[in-house]
């Protein structure tokens, strides 16, 4: 193979595409079957799409599909007189009003009203949508395939790739070998690319549950503070709420203990300070606020992108997009180097450009939490803060880095470089 692919996410099968439409001998390995995936996402799956990787799938002819697989996904913020999003997003759960953009700015003026955002759409929806089009263009996707190890040499990798309940290693050839393996990517473990960073202080729960008793509110925008962390909460039908409930925590944080109704119930009690009861818990997932970057995104003949680089708390719903980016700037590159049509330094463009970037995100994530921490100074910055978001030049200036406007009107989402490519 010219390029291997370690993750079938997002990220993975975004990239899946850019080298197949350079008509690279291109392979997939995703550890999980497609039905695995669904039910690993649940009914929370559903991510944020910002303007750059709306583009994105415009210019690759796929924005059709996109606009059909967004349509089941709900708007979660709802919608104001004129149809269009009564809010744009926000910073550090400080909701902003489209009624503020300054629709003259010369930014917000070139993306016209798709500054609005991207839509949503399940995680499951895009990667089904992507792997039929990386299909198409040749490109081989093997589910319940997991790499489990690799040899690097200067003309290629020899990855060991062991299929489902499976004890024989497979070993298969590549030029380049491509970590979209997530967060804790052996990919990059195995090739000892180091992932610095700071540890958490918010353990979230995102839960779909059976809810007995009085919370306030009654919008997803709807929720409350106190000392011990904070809380929002919808309506769904059937008697079901949808809640997300975050704890300020010191130490050490373990993401693999169970999401239970008791713990959900107990979790909601200590931050909401209410006598609720969760009587059913459909689903559960926890997350905390992590953030690391790699220290390089290329070491010889192995690459990373999407979490396998970069991990940062989800405020501003740019984790995805920011892996879309990695992989739409190393799509290109990686195909000129394959085909020994780059200039010399070509690839290491990719991390000069998107490590940056990466930093950039991680850092608007990192100021969003440090907004919500509960001590009185942290209170008084986001009141200040509150007050700016419900101005029009600070409401217009979060918006335009949020949605990605900003950033790729600058040039810094590497997109660019590609457009007619």
């Amino acid at each position: 193979m010219d390029v291997v692919i370690a993750g079938g996410g997002p990220v993975g099968m975004t990239l899946a595409v850019e080298l197949g439409l350079a008509g690279l001998d291109v392979l997939v390995l995703e550890r999980l079957t497609p039905a695995q995936r669904r039910e690993a996402d649940g009914p929370m799956g559903m991510r944020a799409m910002n303007v750059p990787t709306v583009e994105h799938f415009d210019r690759r002819g796929l924005l059709p599909a996109l606009r059909r697989a967004q349509a089941s996904a709900p708007r979660p913020w709802g919608e104001g007189d004129n149809g269009e999003p009564a809010t744009v997003g926000h910073f550090s759960l400080l909701f902003i009003k489209n009624e503020l953009l300054d629709r003259d700015d010369p930014d917000i003026r070139r993306v016209g009203r798709a500054v609005n955002g991207g839509g949503f759409v399940y995680r499951a929806d895009l990667v089904e949508l992507l792997a039929d089009r990386a299909r198409e263009l040749g490109v081989q996707i093997r589910h319940g395939a997991e790499v489990t190890g690799f040899d690097a040499d200067d003309d290629g990798v020899t990855i060991h790739v062991c299929a489902q309940e499976n004890v024989d290693t497979e070993e298969i050839r590549a030029g380049w070998l491509v970590g979209c393996d997530g967060a804790h990517s052996l990919v990059r473990r195995a090739a000892g690319i180091d992932f610095p960073g700071v540890e958490p202080e918010q353990v979230s729960i995102q839960a779909i549950v059976e809810l007995d008793g009085d919370l306030p509110g009654g919008g997803f925008a709807d929720g409350g503070f106190s000392d011990a962390g904070f809380y929002m909460h919808g309506p769904l039908p059937d008697n079901l709420h949808l809640v997300g409930i975050t704890e300020y925590v010191t130490g050490e944080v373990d993401r693999d203990v169970p999401v239970t109704a008791e713990s959900v119930q107990a979790s909601l009690r200590k931050v909401s300070g209410r006598p609720v009861t969760v009587s059913r818990l459909l689903y559960g997932s926890r997350s905390t606020d992590t953030t690391r970057q790699a220290t390089t995104y290329r070491k010889g003949r192995v690459l990373l992108a999407g979490d396998a680089a970069h991990v940062h708390p989800p405020y501003g719903g740019q984790g995805m997009n920011l892996g879309i980016g990695d992989a739409a700037d190393l799509g290109w590159k990686l195909a000129a180097a394959v085909r020994g049509t780059a200039p010399e330094g070509l690839l290491d463009t990719y991390q000069q450009e998107r490590h940056p970037v990466g930093k950039w995100v991680q850092d608007w994530a990192m100021a969003q939490v440090a907004l919500l921490r509960p001590d009185p100074r942290s209170k008084a910055l986001r009141a200040v803060m509150k007050d700016l978001l419900d101005t029009p030049d600070g409401a217009t200036y979060v918006v335009k880095n949020i949605t990605g406007v900003a950033r790729a009107s600058a040039g810094f989402e590497g997109d660019s470089h590609m457009a007619d490519r």
